[in-house]
């Protein structure tokens, strides 16, 4: 036997149907206080400071962006020459074996 009930109300009739409290007045008063805060500290922050907070802790500064970013291209490159050198590589060995076939139909 199966049994379905709909019930249609809303998420704040729900939740004192179930007895949960009501946290929007402490959620409004967080967010004011968040919100606050966040322009304080965007009136006190300079743009490289800002930078700073939000770059992983690892980096420092842009130099180290850098780094990282010619690292990567190195690597893209070498990989690439790596990548260009094997298919010359192939190519060779398959001209090479054409090359063996016509001569042993010869």
């Amino acid at each position: 036997m199966k049994v379905t009930f709909d019930v249609e109300c809303t998420p704040d009739e729900a939740r004192r149907f179930l007895g949960l409290p009501d946290v929007a007045p402490m959620q409004e008063a967080l967010m004011k206080e968040l919100e606050k805060q966040m322009r304080d500290n965007m009136r006190s922050l300079d743009p490289e400071t800002m930078l700073k907070t939000w770059l992983p802790a690892t980096m420092q500064g842009w130099g180290e962006v850098q780094k990282m970013f010619w690292n990567q291209m190195s690597t893209m490159g070498t990989s690439t020459a790596n990548a260009a050198q094997s298919q010359a590589t192939r190519d060779a060995a398959d001209k090479a074996e054409k090359s063996a076939d016509k001569d042993k139909k010869k």
